[in-house]
């Protein structure tokens, strides 16, 4: 499979920022695809402002609820992960789910605690996913790895069972760095916060480092929060409440990247990115009824496709 087949996809909640429960990851799934969604992604940490359910766990839990869509990690925290067991950990969900697993990876370092608590410095960490990358794809492979380091030395025989597939890369972040890193060592480039006018920036310096790299042109997968709703006031209230629950941090940090309001409005507010460069999307209602916002993505979806 390929990073386009993401489409039009959901953030599936593995997360609580609401504070809610269990979050409901299971009927999301199954509703994502009954709704024709092309892919469902969770995130990652380890330890954060809200709960967590751990990402690998949780697609082999919507592996066996889901028979077409697509599944994602947007993104898993590599460097403070060992690359062997997650490795292991991509390769179970890539047998349960064949040839729809797609391995989303970023360097983190928003809670510095959490890499403490696993076992790994925050320092360096950018290094660490460039090694860790390579570890992880060549065991996705089927390939045993003697890797020398200098980060992460790794000795590992092949472990099976081997995907029928090796899942694509994709990198995430907002940096000219992680922009550079998608470019050479993955096939897809994960974007959130920013404007079309960065994202359009981003993918030329993508088709630039490509001919540098001799390596496809990656594809830009845009991460995009969203609240559908005829109240603004509403929305932006809930969205206050989500960004606190989410990050610990005021709605004004992220707010000019997220698009409230009705259907056509937020069609429109995804027009511009992919006019931009986008040729993907997923969608991170930040509403607490997550299962009532897909319902309105889904005609978001539908006014996208025909708005082209």
């Amino acid at each position: 499979m390929t990073v386009k087949e993401a489409g039009f996809g959901v953030m599936l909640p593995n997360f609580d920022p609401f504070r809610l429960g269990t979050p409901p990851l299971l009927a999301a799934a199954r509703l994502a695809e009954d709704l024709g969604f092309d892919s469902g992604w969770v995130g990652d940490h380890l330890s954060f402002h809200p709960p967590i359910l751990e990402p690998c766990g949780a697609l082999a839990a919507v592996a066996a609820v889901t028979q077409r869509l697509v599944l994602g990690t947007g993104v898993l925290l590599l460097p403070m992960r060992n690359p062997v067991w997650t490795a292991k950990q991509l390769g179970t969900v890539a047998a349960l789910a064949p040839d729809r697993l797609i391995v989303g990876v970023g360097v983190g370092g928003e809670n510095p605690a959490e890499f403490e608590a696993a076992g790994y410095p925050v320092a360096q960490r950018g290094r660490r996913l460039d090694e860790a990358m390579v570890v992880v794809d060549a065991l996705l492979r089927g390939e045993a790895v003697d890797h020398p380091g200098p980060l992460l030395p790794v000795r590992s025989p092949r472990l099976e069972p081997v995907p029928s597939s090796r899942p694509p890369l994709v990198v995430g972040g907002r940096s000219v760095h992680a922009v550079r890193r998608a470019a050479r060592l993955a096939e897809g480039w994960f974007a959130v916060w920013l404007s079309p006018r960065r994202v359009r920036a981003a993918v030329e310096d993508l088709r630039a480092h490509a001919e540098e790299f001799r390596r496809p042109v990656c594809t830009t997968v845009m991460l995009m929060f969203a609240h559908i709703t005829e109240d603004a006031e509403t929305g932006r209230a809930e969205l206050q409440r989500f960004v606190a629950g989410q990050y610990g941090m005021p709605v004004e940090a992220i707010e000019k990247w997220c698009a409230i309001g009705s259907e056509a409005r937020v069609a429109d507010a995804l027009a511009e990115y992919r006019d931009a460069g986008a040729e993907s999307f997923v969608m991170m209602p930040t509403a607490a009824n997550v299962l009532a916002q897909y319902d309105r993505l889904a005609a978001v979806r539908e006014r996208l496709a025909t708005s082209v």
